[in-house]
C-alpha cells in the first residue's frame, strides 16, 4: 500500500521528495470540484496507484459534501466502471 498525502489541490505520492503519482483537482463552483489530471509513473505501474488516488477523490468530495466534475480521462472510466460513485458525479 502506497502512502497518499494531500497537496495543494492535488492527491500525490512522492518517494524521497520525489511525485511518484498525483492526481490535481480545482475549485469549479459552491460545491464542486473538477477533476483533471492523473500521472503514474512507471515505478509505480501496475500497483493500482492511480484507482487509489481516485478513491482519495472520492472520499475527499463526500467528506466535504462535492461533487466531481471528472475531466481526466482515466477518472472518467472510474467513475463508468464503479456505480458506488455516482453519488458524488455532477450532473
Amino acid at each position: 500500500m502506497v502512502d497518499i498525502q494531500k497537496g495543494e489541490g492535488s492527491f500525490f505520492v512522492a518517494e524521497s521528495g520525489e511525485k511518484l503519482a498525483e492526481i490535481t483537482f480545482y475549485k469549479s463552483g459552491d460545491n464542486e470540484i473538477t477533476v483533471d489530471h492523473t500521472v503514474v509513473s512507471d515505478k509505480l505501474r501496475g500497483q493500482k496507484v492511480g484507482n487509489s488516488l481516485v478513491e482519495k477523490v472520492i472520499e475527499f468530495a463526500r467528506e466535504e459534501k462535492l461533487k466531481v466534475v471528472p475531466v481526466c480521462t482515466f477518472v472518467q472510466k472510474q467513475f463508468e466502471k464503479n456505480a458506488d460513485y455516482e453519488d458524488v458525479l455532477a450532473k
